[in-house]
């Protein structure tokens, strides 16, 4: 039986914010701030200037989509090319935005806002929202997740200038080991939040799944474990629910 959630309260929406912006730090800054610095170090094996790491970070904030970006750009793919999968890549970010935005969704602040958190969805600050916001008043919930995506939003960016200079003083291995590290914090977050039994049943069924499907086919195994779990998950709960 699932445990009842615990409601949170930091009081004001600018006492959230604040908030948001101290449980960035820790963990998830350093976790993302790792990966970041892998991502710098990439940028100037590519030959790109640290202009081009930071504007990436700036403007995209998607891991995976700047690194596709770096090894189209490095075997010389036309630019049509680099978008389009860039495009493909990230939009993965699209239902992250459809599940987050109605539960911090909150008429009194202005539409302009939600736009801009829009662009800060990514991994890190979604599984955060997820697992927090639901338990906050609604007018601290966007403030929240402001000050935690605020925040590691701005760290990467330092990070993406730092594993830049110091690119030539990391092995390749580690940049590599680096940039992975985010997926796996992620994937850790999810398996310590049992009370989702949705969530925890998605994993298992993706864990079983991604090696044969590996086998099978190396392009498309992520994209057909990723929907296959999801909805055996999805079908799982909803059956269980229903029989209980």
């Amino acid at each position: 039986m699932a445990e009842p959630l615990i409601e949170r309260d930091f009081g004001t929406p600018s006492a959230a914010l604040r908030g948001g912006a101290l449980e960035a730090f820790g963990i998830p800054m350093l976790v993302l701030g790792g990966s970041y610095l892998g991502f710098g170090a990439l940028v100037r094996e590519a030959g790109l200037a640290i202009w081009h790491g930071l504007f990436s970070t700036l403007t995209g904030w998607a891991l995976p989509g700047q690194i596709a970006l770096l090894e189209l750009y490095s075997v010389g793919a036309p630019l049509l090319v680099i978008a389009s999968a860039v495009a493909l890549t990230n939009v993965r970010l699209l239902p992250m935005v459809m599940t987050l935005m109605p539960i911090i969704d909150d008429r009194r602040y202005p539409r302009w806002s939600y736009y801009c958190a829009a662009h800060v969805i990514a991994i890190t600050g979604w599984v955060a929202a997820m697992r927090v916001c639901p338990l906050l008043p609604q007018d601290q919930r966007l403030p929240y997740f402001a000050g935690f995506t605020g925040t590691l939003w701005i760290s990467t960016l330092g990070a993406t200038a730092v594993g830049f200079v110091l690119a030539s003083a990391v092995p390749a291995y580690v940049t590599l080991g680096l940039v992975f590290i985010n997926p796996i914090y992620f994937m850790l977050v999810f398996a310590a939040d049992l009370r989702h039994r949705g969530r925890t049943l998605a994993l298992i069924f993706g864990a079983l799944a991604g090696p044969p499907l590996y086998l099978w086919s190396p392009d498309w195994c992520l994209v057909i474990a990723g929907i296959s779990a999801g909805t055996l998950a999805f079908l799982a709960t909803s059956t269980l629910r229903d029989q209980s």
